[in-house]
């Protein structure tokens, strides 16, 4: 008899444990969860909010293989690095003196150490001093067919464009939208107080230049000319001694930088005072603005 009273104790014990971890778990579960706050923007917010905005993802340069772009499009991605690397070969018709892309972006853009364009997909559309407006990257690279390769803008529904923007795209892969990487920026100028000296950069030129562009600053096979009817025209970017001369501190010679920052702006302002060809607009410069801009006052 008390056997049979403790196996019945014992069942009813277990029972009610069994039914309070049931009523436990059922509370929890359906009570009610705390709504997911929205990202905060980073940099905007102030107090508890801003401390709790999740820090930015760091852009990382690894350029993804051309080789391992999808198959439907790694065509036209090897074709973009061609025009990037070979331009004149390439692109023609839109060429108008001896320069390729890769002069200014070494590998056809894919190096660390150079105007890189790894990311730029990234960074565009983006507000274009020159332009007054926001230019995307076909815009974009037909200011640099008219003035860095003196020829003609492409048609932004031609092959050589539409190449080049699928290229873009693959070398981008992985870095955020509109993030900024440190690698995909030229400082607008140096942080120096000297005087550009075109004598003295004659010199420089003469001493450490001229080896890899030609004694005429005319070009070699390996490297391209810096004035004279092959070279970049005057409304090109490296034509602005600042734009020359931090390319030069921070590139050149190429492989292994020397320069220092005063012979930067002294080579720069040498080749600034050398003959080149006048810059020609192909298509127009400035966005023809016909409807007002959210907040922007009728003219």
């Amino acid at each position: 008899m008390n056997q049979a009273k403790l196996f019945f104790s014992l069942t009813l014990l277990v029972l009610l444990l069994i039914f309070g971890a049931w009523l436990v778990f059922f509370f929890q579960w359906s009570a009610p969860m705390p709504r997911t706050a929205a990202p905060a923007v980073v940099g905007t917010g102030t107090g508890a909010a801003a401390a709790q905005a999740p820090a930015p993802l760091e852009p990382v340069f690894n350029p993804p293989a051309l080789e391992d772009a999808p198959e439907k499009i790694r065509p036209m991605i090897l074709l973009g690095y061609k025009i990037m690397t070979e331009t004149k070969k390439y692109a023609p018709e839109y060429v108008g003196n001896d320069m390729a892309c890769t002069n200014c972006h070494f590998d056809g853009g894919r190096s660390k150490d150079t105007i890189s364009l790894v990311g730029v997909a990234a960074k565009y559309p983006l507000y274009r001093a020159r332009r007054e407006y926001t230019a995307d990257l076909a815009l974009r690279t037909q200011g640099c067919f008219e003035r860095s390769m003196n020829g003609k803008a492409p048609a932004p529904d031609s092959q050589i464009m539409q190449s080049l923007l699928v290229y873009y795209q693959w070398i981008s892969k992985g870095i955020p939208i509109y993030s900024n990487p440190p690698w995909a920026i030229l400082a607008h100028h140096l942080e120096n107080d000297h005087k550009p000296d075109a004598a003295a950069g004659k010199k420089v030129f003469a001493d450490v230049c001229s080896r890899c562009h030609g004694e005429d600053g005319h070009g070699t096979p390996i490297a391209p000319p810096l004035w004279g009817d092959g070279a970049y025209n005057d409304g090109a970017g490296m034509d602005r001694i600042r734009t020359f001369s931090v390319f030069a501190w921070r590139f050149m010679p190429k492989s292994s930088p020397s320069l220092t920052q005063e012979q930067a702006l002294d080579v720069a302002a040498f080749a600034k005072a050398q003959p080149r060809p006048k810059f020609v607009a192909t298509h127009p410069n400035k966005i023809e603005r016909v409807i007002p801009l959210p907040g922007e006052a009728k003219q």
